[in-house]
């Protein structure tokens, strides 16, 4: 009986280390699951049908409170939380960088008051990064970061991932795109931190896309030295499809070396990466 227990676990484990991740990935995006479609569908008829008999309760005077009460509590949250009050905080109003420690000091923003014969022009940041997880699974992620000016810019990540299954003796790949708006809520010169607003679309044979949101922050220390972490989220046919970034920066002029971690969550399957690169602003 041991050995019989012993030889189905040893199978299994064979089996799990054999998977290929990227086409359980591309698999399970492509087909869905039924039970988080149910599930899904089951939630949307249970709110329908709640949503209907609390109108229903709610229909007297009294509903014309709790509207006006939960349109002020949304307004506010999105004013002062996600936008901010740019009657009170001068941070709001900080003028873009060049780059970062282009005069020793500030990171991307600096206080509005600095005479700077640069101020408030366009910026470009491009980065590209090479990922290793292991010598059968890496790939490359290339970001792009378009600042207009201050306020809001816009962020493409496109990961390329590459996975040789030594059972199959074949390569596969997944190409993941990220569109996004990022605003920046806090825009101090040596800390800022904002959300992003966008979509995910993984290529390949899936091809499909779905709302994702983020959040980023990144803090400059002396001696030309940032660290940066962002997180989006998002999810496609059911599965989610996410991404973790903590990264550190070295600064020399307009150009930088990074080395940091990436985790990417596509379906079920988990990825874990080295990323070592760098990155040059325009």
């Amino acid at each position: 009986m041991k050995k019989i227990l012993l030889f189905v676990f040893t199978i299994a484990c064979l089996s799990t280390f054999g998977q290929n991740k990227l086409d359980k990935s591309k698999k399970e995006l492509s087909g869905g699951s039924s039970s988080s479609k149910n599930n899904s569908s089951t939630t949307t008829s249970n709110s329908s049908s709640n949503s209907s008999s609390s109108y229903k309760s709610n229909s007297g005077g009294g509903s014309d409170i709790f509207f006006n009460l939960f349109f002020n509590i949304t307004f506010g949250v999105v004013k002062y939380g996600m936008i901010g009050d740019y009657k009170n905080e001068n941070h709001l109003y900080s003028n873009l960088t060049p780059y970062p420690y282009y005069n020793g000091k500030s990171g991307n923003f600096e206080n509005s008051d600095t005479v700077s014969v640069t101020k408030n022009k366009a910026r470009i940041d491009v980065e590209n990064s090479f990922v290793y997880e292991n010598s059968n699974l890496y790939g490359n992620h290339l970001k792009a970061k378009i600042r207009p000016f201050q306020y809001l810019y816009l962020q493409s990540d496109f990961h390329q991932l590459f996975e040789f299954d030594k059972i199959d003796n074949t390569n596969n790949r997944l190409s993941l795109f990220q569109f996004n708006i990022g605003y920046d809520r806090i825009r101090f010169e040596k800390f800022n931190f904002g959300w992003t607003l966008g979509a995910t679309y993984v290529g390949n044979e899936v091809k499909k896309a779905g709302f994702a949101y983020g959040l980023n922050a990144e803090y400059f220390m002396g001696n030309r030295i940032s660290f940066m972490t962002s997180g989006k989220w998002s999810r496609i046919n059911g599965f989610p499809v996410n991404a973790f970034e903590l990264q550190s920066k070295f600064h020399r002029k307009n150009y930088y070396f990074s080395l940091g971690f990436e985790h990417l969550k596509i379906a079920s399957p988990n990825y874990n990466f080295i990323a070592l690169g760098g990155g040059i602003y325009f």
